[in-house]
């Protein structure tokens, strides 16, 4: 943070809490002690009425507020919670510009508005099953986002968990960013894959030895992130036929793109987008034998080669025990 945004910082958090120590402020904006007295005499300078009590702290004269931005209590508390968010799922830097924002949001706030908030923010929590920060992979994000803006192309080695026979599931690919999207608790790269000679996605789990090149590139005038993601998801359609009895838990299960869901006299037929076959393959093998591929031919194919090979391995150790 720097001095300026400092400043600004200070009088928001004694304008949101009042009176607070030296030391206090200096916890909350990792600095010294020293720092903070030298803060406090250029917002004195400057006009700021603090009042300065020994031992006590600094607070803001009575009466005196930055001027107000105007939030419902709907707009401050989606504000916050998209705060919280970024807070718990992103690396240090842009962890700590969330909780900057979170600060200056509610030291704007009147004590009303700020106390229903609160009580709201803490009624609501965004749960990620991918608590447990991946330093690898945090790292990977801050390299790919140096990439983005400095147009750096890439090159790393990529694993593939599903491929034709007889070629490799580790590849080494070089590879155009334009941009990171966090999907389904994992980060994926979108960029131009100069093997492929298209636009593809990268899970970054997936990634290795990544490393940017001295090459730069420009990217397409009309790339739209948005646009690119609705686009990949109808690459394939998927139809699938499943039992009655599992039909609660599959209108429960909203993980890929669920385009239509019919009741018939079979059971619960699901019509599914997604980028490539392969990404749903597990989702369809966990329901067993409670489901139907009816569509793509090839993905019924997958299905069958799956579970035949199953079927052996569970034979041949039946065999071995006895």
């Amino acid at each position: 943070m720097n001095r300026t945004d400092r400043l600004l910082a200070i009088v928001l958090e004694l304008q949101g809490k009042g009176r607070q120590r030296a030391e206090d402020l200096a916890a909350t904006f990792e600095t010294s002690k020293r720092t903070i007295y030298r803060d406090i005499q250029a917002l004195g300078e400057a006009g700021v009425p603090l009042i300065s009590v020994p031992g006590r702290g600094y607070s803001l004269m009575k009466g005196y507020f930055l001027p107000p931005l105007s939030f419902t209590t709907e707009e401050a508390t989606m504000l916050l919670l998209g705060s919280d968010f970024t807070a718990q799922n992103f690396d240090a830097q842009y962890r700590g510009a969330a909780q900057s924002a979170s600060r200056k949001i509610e030291g704007v706030l009147p004590e009303k508005l700020r106390d229903e908030v609160h009580y709201l923010q803490d009624s609501i929590r965004f749960i990620s099953s991918g608590s447990i920060e991946d330093v690898t992979e945090t790292e990977m994000v801050r390299q790919l986002r140096r990439a983005i803006i400095e147009r750096a192309t890439v090159r790393f080695c990529y694993h593939t968990r599903y491929v034709r026979s007889g070629q490799s599931t580790q590849q080494t690919r070089e590879a155009d960013p334009y941009g990171l999207v966090h999907f389904a608790n994992a980060w994926h790269l979108v960029a131009y894959c100069h093997l492929r000679q298209d636009i593809r996605n990268f899970r970054l789990d997936r990634m290795e030895n990544l490393e940017l090149l001295s090459r730069t590139f420009q990217r397409p005038a009309d790339f739209k992130m948005h646009r690119r993601q609705h686009e990949e998801a109808q690459r394939v359609v998927v139809r699938a036929l499943f039992d009655k009895e599992v039909a609660r838990w599959v209108r429960e299960s909203r993980f890929y793109f669920t385009v239509a869901i019919e009741e018939s006299a079979q059971g619960l037929l699901v019509t599914l987008q997604v980028r490539q076959e392969s990404e749903i393959l597990q989702w369809l093998l966990s329901w067993g034998r409670h489901v139907q591929v009816l569509e793509p031919e090839s993905l019924r194919s997958m299905m069958a080669e799956e579970a035949e090979g199953m079927l052996s391995n569970h034979q041949r150790a039946h065999d071995k025990s006895y």
